[in-house]
């Protein structure tokens, strides 16, 4: 009865709003410190959370670790999420086109740059690593015209505060569904395009090697790529210290010439990069977000032997179509 006259998406979004307004009362570096006590707090709380980020590290370094190195990794882990959710209320405050460089420093982006001045078309993709907002958000600050593909949530009040937050500084968005359509208007005006590309793609992905162990991917960017001949860049924003102090690299930039002529482009351009994202992510493994399902979804050899806890792959056509079903941003 009450939900008739009570909208609950409304009262959360105020809840978060309020929150947000009392925390900026106070030094972000404060704020930070809070937000690790919150992570540390839903690492002891949230069982659930705590396991799969534990199994998961199981998945990607099997016997390398100890069972204390994985919980301090899994901890680590949850701590950054809630230290990157608490840093979105002041990420507008804190960053512009003069003031970035206080908060951001730059590591091998030379060639990632270069392709950007070009204004012929890019993808940059990185994973759920580090500050995954962070990298569009600087690029987009520094004056580059960034695109983030991105699902829209399901509370409509705070998707409209978190993309006006995303937008301060000209980071357009772009929402997944009919994105193949628009995709290719970004792509052919010179635009880049900006994915989170360790999604988990069900039954309709590609299935490569992460860490060792088959991850269903979704072939939009390799098919945009091929489509459009435009270079990749796999990037990613680490964090460098307790504060609001961030590296901003670039673990590889694939050019077309790269993949022109081999026998299958489709699949050697998604390994590639998601090999590229596993580098980075293990020079710093306590930055990915490890309670993600990246492995929820397993090949068929596999669910035919009765191992699996997911779907089963299916090959799918080269077409871009399947770039409307990516549940990205």
């Amino acid at each position: 009865m009450w939900r008739r006259w009570i909208n609950l998406d409304y009262l959360v979004y105020i809840v978060l709003r309020l929150g947000a307004m009392i925390f900026q009362m106070f030094p972000i570096d404060w704020n930070l410190a809070t937000a690790r006590w919150m992570g540390w707090m839903w690492f002891r709380i949230m069982r659930r959370h705590r396991e799969r980020a534990l199994e998961h590290l199981r998945f990607a370094y099997g016997d390398q670790l100890t069972d204390a190195e994985r919980r301090r990794l899994a901890l680590a882990s949850m701590q950054q999420m809630t230290m990157v959710a608490m840093e979105t209320f002041f990420t507008t405050r804190l960053i512009n086109e003069w003031t970035w460089p206080r908060y951001v420093r730059l590591k091998g982006v030379e060639p990632g740059l270069e392709v950007l001045t070009r204004r012929r078309g890019a993808i940059l993709v990185t994973g759920h690593y580090g500050s995954w907002e962070l990298c569009g958000y600087v690029l987009a600050t520094m004056g580059f015209p960034i695109v983030a593909v991105m699902r829209p949530l399901d509370n409509p009040y705070i998707n409209s505060y978190l993309m006006d937050v995303r937008a301060k500084r000209g980071l357009q968005l772009l929402y997944k569904k009919g994105v193949s359509r628009s995709a290719d208007e970004v792509l052919a005006g010179g635009g880049t395009l900006a994915f989170i590309a360790d999604q988990n793609a069900g039954h309709k992905g590609l299935f490569v090697d992460f860490f060792g162990r088959k991850a269903s991917t979704y072939k939009s960017i390799a098919l945009l790529a091929i489509q459009h001949q435009v270079p990749i860049i796999v990037g990613y924003a680490r964090r460098v210290s307790k504060r609001f102090e961030y590296e901003l690299g670039v673990s590889r930039v694939i050019e077309p010439a790269e993949w022109s002529g081999r026998d299958d482009e489709l699949m050697w351009i998604t390994q590639e990069y998601t090999r590229a994202i596993e580098n980075f992510i293990r020079e710093d493994p306590g930055q990915y977000l490890w309670i993600h399902r990246r492995w929820k979804s397993r090949p068929k050899d596999e669910t035919a032997q009765g191992g699996s806890d997911g779907h089963a792959s299916a090959p799918g056509q080269k077409t871009a179509q399947g770039c409307g079903d990516e549940p990205l941003g």
